[in-house]
C-alpha cells in the first residue's frame, strides 16, 4: 500500500515488524512478544500521527488511489442498484453515476461522482469531472426521485467541475446554477455525502442537501490547495500553505458551519479497512433517512432554505 512522507514512521515500524515475522518463520523463533509490542505501537503512532494533521496531509488522504469510491459505496451499503444514464440531450457522461438503489430496505436515488483505478479508467471517467451533460442527468434523476417521493443520496468526490472549452460552450455554469436553485426545492429528504475531493461548483452541483456531511479525511473548497497557490504567489509550491489557509478540512467546515457532521473514518483513513468505512457509512445513512423521513416536505424545504442562506457573513 503507498505511503505518504508524514506517514514515514508508520512505515518503518511496519517495516520492522515485517522483518521480526521473516525471522520468526525461518528460524521457528517465538517472538510473539516482539511482534505483539510492534503492532501496539504502529496503533498508537498511527492515532498520535492522525489526531494532528494539517490540511494539506488530509487532501493528500482524500486523493490516496485505494480510497473507496462511489461505486464501491454503493455495491457494499445498498441492493438492487439499477443504472441510469444519459441526460436526455447531449450523451451519458461517465463521471457521474446515478440509479435507484435500496438500503434497509428503502428505496432511495444514489448520485456520485465516480473515478477511475488506472489510467484507461481514469480517462473513461473523465478523472470523475463532468461535463454539463453530467449535471443535466444528476438533475434529471433528482427530479425523478422526487416524481417518485423516494429520498436522494449524493456521494461528492471530484477535482472540479471539467474545465474544458467544449464544456463551457455546452453550458457548464448553467447547468451548476441550475442544479443549487433545483436542489434548493427538492420536496424528498437529500443527503449529501463527501467522500473524497470537494471541489469548487464541481461538488456544490451536487451538494446542496438537508444533510451535508464530511467524512474524516476528506476536504470541501472552493478552489483546490495547488490553484490557490498557483494563483497567489504563481507556483505550486505553497500548497501546504494555502491548504491550511483555506480551511477545506471537515473540522474547519463544521467549525464554520458550513457542513452538519462528520462522518468518522478508520483509523489511517478509509482506505485502510474499506469494509469498516462502508458498514460507518450506511449506519449514518441509515440514521439521518430516520431522521429526515420524519419531516413534511414543506419543513425540508423551508429549513434547507433557511439553512444555506444563514451562511457566512456579510454587512450592509
Amino acid at each position: 500500500m503507498a505511503h505518504f512522507d508524514f506517514e514515514k514512521p508508520i512505515q518503518d515500524l511496519e517495516d520492522q515488524l515485517k522483518k521480526v515475522k521473516e525471522v520468526a518463520d525461518k528460524g521457528k523463533i517465538d517472538v510473539s512478544a516482539s511482534v505483539k509490542e510492534l503492532e501496539e505501537k504502529i496503533i498508537t503512532t498511527k492515532k498520535e500521527l492522525y489526531s494532528n494533521l494539517n490540511g494539506w496531509q488530509r487532501v493528500q488522504i482524500s486523493r490516496h488511489p485505494d480510497r473507496p469510491y462511489t461505486l464501491d459505496y454503493v455495491e457494499n451499503c445498498f441492493e438492487n442498484f439499477v443504472e441510469m444514464h444519459g441526460d436526455r440531450n447531449v450523451k451519458d457522461d461517465k463521471a457521474m453515476i446515478g440509479g435507484f438503489a435500496s438500503i434497509n430496505g428503502k428505496t432511495v436515488m444514489v448520485i456520485g461522482h465516480q473515478k477511475g483505478r488506472n489510467t484507461k479508467q481514469r480517462q473513461y471517467r473523465n478523472f470523475g469531472m463532468p461535463n454539463p451533460e453530467g449535471y443535466r442527468k444528476a438533475l434529471r434523476l433528482m427530479k425523478l426521485a422526487e416524481k417518485l417521493n423516494k429520498p436522494i443520496i449524493t456521494f461528492i468526490d471530484t477535482p472540479g467541475a471539467s474545465p474544458g472549452l467544449e464544456a463551457e460552450e455546452r453550458g457548464q455554469g448553467e447547468a451548476i446554477a441550475k442544479n443549487l436553485l433545483e436542489m434548493s426545492v427538492l420536496k424528498v429528504p437529500v443527503i449529501c455525502i463527501i467522500i473524497g475531493e470537494g471541489a469548487s461548483g464541481g461538488a456544490l452541483g451536487i451538494g446542496v442537501g438537508d444533510r451535508v456531511m464530511m467524512m474524516e479525511n476528506t476536504w470541501y473548497s472552493v478552489i483546490s490547495p495547488e490553484s490557490c497557490s498557483s494563483i497567489l504567489w504563481r507556483s505550486w509550491e505553497h500548497k501546504e500553505k494555502a491548504a491550511d489557509a483555506l480551511k477545506l478540512t471537515a473540522n474547519d467546515m463544521l467549525k464554520n458551519k458550513l457542513i452538519d457532521g462528520i462522518i468518522s473514518e478508520p483509523l489511517g483513513g478509509a482506505h485502510e479497512n474499506p469494509n469498516e468505512a462502508y458498514q460507518t457509512m450506511k449506519i449514518e445513512i441509515g440514521r439521518m433517512l430516520a431522521e429526515l423521513g420524519k419531516q413534511s416536505s414543506e419543513s425540508l424545504i423551508t429549513t434547507r432554505i433557511e439553512k444555506f442562506s444563514a451562511m457566512g457573513a456579510f454587512t450592509e
